[in-house]
């Protein structure tokens, strides 16, 4: 076999780092994201590379046999997985991540090498160990919680009961006394004080994801992605590995990072989600009662409607995922700009149940990226707007945001559809949002509702716009 010397997998190490560094720059443009990603896979192979070929490795028809393997179940499970399930997707790959923390923390303890080392270096290496599997457990079972949540299997109202900070004060609190008895363990006797830490943290992480609303999952899948990169980092000092240990600092404080916007997106408190909800405001008082009338149109008025308006926003959200609408959405929006209508989307950011979901979905129907509009761009323009369109969204254009303290959405800022001079909902019934509430905007004299599949709604009034 051959192997190569400290120094040259150092330089690859450092290339790897570097195409990292690029790969995350590069997400923050949608023109520069699929070379960014790119940058990732190369990065990533050149460390996978490097560390199998580095002196010292063994077993290597074992590790190569595994990441085939690896590799193709995830090459074929990739390619199953529609762009609707891909914050499940995102969700249960952290929960692998926090796995491999813990396992590893596992192995490094159980090695005999780690008790030769002297006592100072020991101590710090049993500290090592220790974090990196707290962190790695709470993300394990946070991530699967969060995967339940997306995917339908666990409820997304916020699970609360009275008393749950404390519990996990106290949790945490343990948490640590059994630190300070693991480190002072002879051996490999404290494995036992492992356990259980990891029991304990398991725990932590389900209650944390499970007090949290499904109005901040996006929020919490980026949460997620942060903890998934501390875990690789901590399994990186465990290992000794640098690579490991920047690549996962470049993931969890990036996911932090992230996750600090999308909070001041949202208009909450980033402590008050990652604590699930601790500090957080709670509504007060009854719901609003819904006033006004539902009104609905036929896919031909709708159809009258975008003839005479000169300016068009589109609000895409979930049901235009789950419908595949995009295409067809396009394909009129191409008709209605020849026949010299106005037309740009109106972008949400936690739209959808991954951050920049609905981007990247506009973005696989080749729609251009100068007519795609964040919120904070468009919302001024809406009073001039003459139709806004919303299709398949429902909690990001909700006035009860801004007007019902009452809402659990209540702060959140969201587009403001309803003060354009026509509102059209598209959606399959009057079913409440992700968050579980009432929208006030389907009863506004100004909105109409189009019930129906989004895919087919849209087809039959393009059919209408061309005939």
């Amino acid at each position: 076999m051959i192997f190569i010397e400290k120094e040259i997998q150092t330089a690859a190490y450092l290339f790897a780092s570097i195409l990292f560094i690029l790969s995350l720059g590069g997400l923050s443009s949608q023109e520069s994201a699929k070379r960014s990603v790119f940058y990732g896979i190369v990065g990533m192979g050149i460390a996978i590379l490097a560390t199998v070929l580095g002196k010292g490795v063994e077993g290597h028809i074992y590790i190569i046999g595994a990441i085939s393997a690896a590799a193709i179940i995830g090459t074929l499970l990739a390619r199953k997985v529609e762009m609707t399930s891909m914050p499940q997707l995102v969700a249960i790959l952290h929960s692998f991540v926090g796995l491999a923390a813990v396992l590893v923390g596992y192995g490094s303890y159980l090695d005999p090498a780690a008790h030769k080392l002297s006592s100072s270096e020991h101590t710090i290496h049993l500290v090592e160990v220790f974090i990196g599997v707290f962190i790695g457990a709470i993300t394990f079972t946070g991530s699967i919680v969060a995967w339940g949540k997306l995917e339908g299997k666990i409820m997304s109202k916020p699970l609360l009961y009275p008393g749950r900070h404390a519990v996990n004060i106290v949790l945490l609190l343990t948490s640590i006394v059994l630190g300070v008895m693991f480190a002072g363990a002879e051996g490999t006797n404290g494995m036992i004080y492992l356990y259980i830490m990891t029991a304990i943290a398991g725990f932590i992480g389900v209650m944390l994801v499970m007090a949290i609303g499904g109005a901040d999952m996006p929020v919490v899948v980026s949460m997620l992605n942060s903890y998934s990169g501390w875990a690789a980092s901590a399994a990186g000092f465990m290992l000794g590995n640098d690579l490991l240990i920047v690549t996962g600092a470049l993931v969890g404080s990036s996911g932090a990072i992230l996750s600090i916007i999308m909070c001041e997106a949202m208009n909450r408190s980033f402590f008050s989600v990652i604590l699930g909800g601790f500090g957080a405001v709670t509504s007060s008082g009854e719901a609003a009662v819904m006033e006004g009338e539902v009104t609905s149109l036929t896919h031909e008025e709708v159809a009258d409607l975008l003839k005479e308006a000169k300016s068009i926003v589109i609000v895409p959200g979930y049901g235009m995922a789950v419908a595949k609408a995009q295409y067809p959405i396009y394909d009129m929006v191409k008709t209605l700009q020849k026949a010299g209508k106005k037309v740009r989307f109106a972008i949400h950011p936690v739209a959808g149940r991954l951050p920049g979901h609905m981007n990247v979905l506009l973005a696989e129907a080749h729609v251009p990226y100068d007519i795609v509009l964040e919120m904070d761009e468009i919302n001024p323009d809406l009073p001039d707007t003459d139709v806004v369109m919303v299709i398949g969204a429902n909690d990001v254009v909700n006035p009860g945001a801004q007007d019902d303290p009452s809402s659990p959405i209540y702060g959140m800022p969201v587009i403001e559809a309803w003060k354009a001079e026509k509102v059209i909902i598209m959606k399959r019934s009057m079913s409440v949002g992700y968050a579980g509430v009432e929208n006030p905007l389907f009863y506004k004299p100004n909105a109409e509702m189009l019930y129906g599949d989004a895919k087919d709604s849209v087809e039959k009034i393009l059919g209408f716009l061309k005939a």
